[in-house]
This record gives structure tokens, C-alpha cells and sequence, in this order.
């Protein structure tokens, strides 16, 4: 490709953490010059765990030279159970439902977008975007630390509470409540689960610990599955609780509202939370939608859940990669003409976003039932899978059927 003849080649992206790094992968390979900034002062750790599913996403990450470390990283989740107040597995669950065709812990992943994107980058960390003005010459941007640049555009992928979608977007997003939160830390592997994992309900809650340990560490040093570590997740509805009714920078509050939350369970919910404190990935969040009319606005532009995050089980890390494949190539296709590019990015995107985003609100029902009769039913229904034929075969063909829902374009210099 003739990168000499792309216009608005230097663009900011807001955000390093799935979209954000994968845009950058392919805008650089596409001849543009990207520059991420990122609040945090580093890579951002997380324990929890994130899927890919068929062809569509598999195809990108081959694609982009890195799926190959992905599968080594892979967590190779093979078991999960349901279990009661003592512990006692009530029904199993399919690995299917959560590991996808491969599966990978979400520091892991950013480390890999990193280091295959670090070399042709400019990246910011432990800054801001503060300000974003429009103007014949482009986006001027001021930080909270570095000097204020102009950029030919701006590209949000900077996640649920977006500072970009603020910024050039006033009022023009609707963050949808699915009446779920979650929060996701790492614990001790005091359970001496081996690439499996354990869920436990109460009416409107669930905790669950997944171990975290990873096939080229196992018996590194003698040491097994029970000396690893493990990631504790906790889903629970608060009907009281409004997504915009706390600070999401305050950890200490998001620890209150989660104890809060669990106060009374039993199971091991106590020991898990008594860690929390001392986790170093602790995450907490609203489990929302973003809807919005446009994904655009003049030279800035929005990606993954900045623009339309869809909640668990509808394939967002997937769709972050296939955007970021999509966005770069419309992008050079149309010479860096963002007019263009992006109404065609929109329009390719917009079906596949919608298919994602009406499997996730089914969620709710699963993560956290809401009374213990709905729980029972549940329970019974994986409880009968092992004995339907070709369950598996079925489950799996579900849960990759919206993740495939796409033809990708074959864009020059993909291959």
C-alpha cells in the first residue's frame, strides 16, 4: 500500500486496554502513526478471564501474528460446578459457556496487544484526555500532564465510563442499566482447583473462584494447583444501587457496596472477600450497555464498550478486535478520509454490535437469579446436560453463532 497518499495519519487513541492496542496494531500496519494514552500509570493487571469464539475472531488474531500467544496463554478451563452452602457440586457446568475457543486472562492479553504494538506506538501512561476542540487542522487536545498536540483524529477506547464519549459527546450516549454488577479480584487457589472453577448462589447473588494457574507454570518448582492463584468473581443485583451513584475511581467505596452486597452468604463468600483489600487488580463495575445514535462526531470516533459495550456474554472482547481490524482498514480503504471511513465502519460494525448486545441481556437470569426457586431451575437444567446427546456440540454452536455474525472484508496487506 502507497501510505504516502493517507491523509490524517497521526491519531490519538484514548485507552490501552483490548480495542485500544488492536487499533493501534493495525493502523500502524496500515501506514498511520497512532499514540495511545492510558490513565493508568501501566499495564493494567486483571485476573479475570476473557474468550474468543470461531472463525470471525480466531481469523483477526491469526491475522495479527498473535494468536499463537494467546493459546499459550491460554487458561485451558476444563470443569465447573454449581455448589451449595457446604460445598457439596449440585450440577456441572460446561467450560463451553465460559472459555469459548480460547481463553486468556485479560493482563495477559494486554501484555501481548502490547508488546506486538510497543515498537510502532507512542504510548502515555498514567495520563488523561482533558479537553478535545475541533478545528479546520484537526483535534486539539490538552492532557492532565503532557502538553497539549494536535491529532488528524481521536479515537475513544476508553471503556464503559468513556472520557471521550463525554468530551464530544454530550448527551449522546445512553448507558443501559442490566441490573447486574460484578467485581472480579485475584485470591489465593485455597480451593486446590486445577483449571477448573466453582459458582455459588443465594437469590440475587453469586460468587464464584476460578483457578488462575496456567499449563507452563503447573509444577513449576514443585509447586501444584493449590499453591497458584485463583480469581474470585461476585455478580449481584441492587435495585437501590444507580450505575452513576458512586465514584468509580473510589476502590474503597466499591469494596463497601460489594460487602455490603454479600453480607450474610455463606459458602466461602467471607474468606474470598477478606482478600480483597489486598488484591492489586480489583475491579468493580455496573454491567451496562452503551447505546448510541452515531459512533461518531466530526474527527473523533468511538470503539468497544466506549461505544456500545454490550455485558457479559456478548462477545466484547471479540468485537473489540474485529472493530479495530474494520475501523484501520475503512480508514486506508478510504485514504484517511474519517467521513467516509467511519460511516462505513458504522455500518459494517452496527448489526454485529446489535446481534452481541441482545445475547447479553439474558445475563442477568444466569449470573444471579433472583429467587432461589429460579436457582433450582438452573441448577437442574446443567444438571441434565450430561445425559442429553451432542450437548456440547450444541452449546458450543450457541455460543459461537453471534460471535460469527459477520463477513469480514478481506482489506489489501491483511494477510
Amino acid at each position: 500500500m502507497d501510505t504516502t497518499a493517507l491523509d490524517n495519519r497521526n491519531i490519538l487513541i484514548s485507552g490501552a486496554s483490548v480495542a485500544g492496542p488492536a487499533l493501534a496494531y493495525w493502523l500502524r500496519r496500515r501506514g498511520f502513526n497512532p499514540t495511545v494514552v492510558e490513565r493508568a500509570p501501566h499495564l493494567r493487571g486483571g485476573g479475570y478471564a476473557v474468550d474468543f469464539r470461531g472463525p470471525a475472531h480466531l481469523s483477526v488474531l491469526e491475522q495479527m501474528g498473535i494468536l499463537d500467544q494467546i493459546r499459550d496463554q491460554q487458561t485451558h478451563l476444563r470443569s465447573a460446578s454449581f455448589v451449595d452452602s457446604d460445598g457439596r457440586r449440585v450440577a456441572p457446568m460446561p467450560a463451553e459457556i465460559f472459555a469459548g475457543d480460547v481463553e486468556v486472562l485479560r493482563g495477559d492479553l494486554g501484555r501481548i496487544l502490547y508488546e506486538a504494538t510497543k515498537d510502532g506506538t507512542e504510548y502515555l501512561f498514567g495520563d488523561s484526555i482533558t479537553g478535545l476542540e475541533q478545528r479546520d487542522d484537526g483535534v486539539h487536545v490538552t492532557f492532565c500532564r503532557a502538553a497539549p498536540r494536535v491529532f488528524d483524529l481521536v479515537i475513544g477506547a476508553d471503556g464503559l465510563h468513556s472520557n471521550v464519549r463525554a468530551l464530544a459527546f454530550p448527551g449522546g450516549g445512553v448507558l443501559h442499566d442490566l441490573g447486574l454488577y460484578v467485581s472480579i479480584f485475584s485470591v489465593a487457589n485455597s480451593f486446590g482447583l486445577d483449571h477448573a472453577g466453582l459458582l455459588y448462589s443465594v437469590p440475587g447473588r453469586t460468587a464464584a473462584v476460578f483457578s488462575a494457574a496456567q499449563d507452563a507454570q503447573d509444577g513449576q518448582d514443585g509447586q501444584d494447583a493449590q499453591d497458584g492463584r485463583a480469581v474470585a468473581q461476585f455478580f449481584f443485583t441492587a435495585p437501590d444501587l444507580a450505575p452513576d451513584g458512586y465514584d468509580h475511581h473510589d476502590t474503597g467505596k466499591q469494596q463497601e457496596i460489594l460487602a455490603e452486597a454479600f453480607n450474610g452468604a455463606g459458602w466461602h463468600v467471607p474468606t474470598l472477600l477478606g482478600q480483597m483489600a489486598e488484591a492489586d487488580d480489583f475491579y468493580f463495575d455496573s454491567v451496562s450497555q452503551v447505546h448510541m445514535d452515531r459512533w461518531s462526531a466530526g474527527r473523533v470516533a468511538l470503539i468497544g464498550d466506549a461505544g456500545y459495550a454490550a455485558g457479559p456474554g456478548g462477545n466484547g472482547t471479540g468485537t473489540a478486535v474485529i472493530a479495530a481490524y474494520v475501523l484501520a482498514g475503512e480508514l486506508a480503504a478510504a485514504r484517511g478520509d474519517y467521513r467516509t471511513a467511519f460511516a462505513r465502519y458504522e455500518q459494517l460494525l452496527r448489526p454485529y454490535v446489535a446481534r452481541g448486545q441482545k445475547q447479553a441481556l439474558g445475563g442477568k437470569d444466569f449470573l444471579a437469579p433472583a429467587t432461589a426457586k429460579k436457582i433450582r431451575q438452573r441448577d437442574r437444567f446443567f444438571s441434565m446436560l450430561p445425559y442429553i446427546p451432542a450437548a456440547k456440540a450444541l452449546i458450543r454452536y450457541f455460543s459461537a453463532r453471534t460471535a460469527n455474525a459477520i463477513s469480514l472484508p478481506d482489506y489489501p496487506g491483511s494477510r
